[in-house]
């Protein structure tokens, strides 16, 4: 698709184009336009709810307010409430905050790995109880 085309499927998409999107160089405005087209706007194997609360929490932890306000209003236009998003920000504070910790302390990541994979059966097997 020439750079015009796919300016006339954006605007036809979105309402106009925007400038983060216009600045793309010409070799790249067409893949960029169908990546984001499929991922954003698209239903794929994660629905775009939770993709986009994904999105909120991951946009947080880099601490980009382009990305959270976007993920954010994505997500609420997905059916997402604000306590989702809340949540999701604070599943995002506890994870970033357990990796500080973790990497801080210099814990032995196989000892980790071990001690994860006895949680998961010990979980699952309380799940399988729990369910008969």
């Amino acid at each position: 698709m020439t750079r015009d085309e796919v300016y006339r499927d954006i605007e036809d998409t979105l309402g106009l184009v925007p400038t983060w999107m216009s600045s793309i160089p010409d070799e790249f405005i067409a893949e960029e336009w169908d990546i984001y087209k499929r991922l954003e706007l698209e239903e794929t194997h994660i629905p775009n709810k939770y993709k986009e609360l994904m999105g909120v929490a991951l946009s947080a932890s880099t601490r980009c307010q382009f990305c959270t306000l976007y993920h954010s209003e994505a997500a609420r236009l997905h059916g997402a409430t604000d306590q989702e998003i809340e949540e999701a920000s604070h599943f995002a504070k506890m994870s970033v905050g357990w990796s500080v910790y973790i990497h801080g302390m210099q814990m032995d990541f196989n000892q980790f790995k071990d001690e994860l994979r006895r949680i998961i059966e010990h979980v699952r097997t309380q799940k399988q109880q729990m369910a008969a």
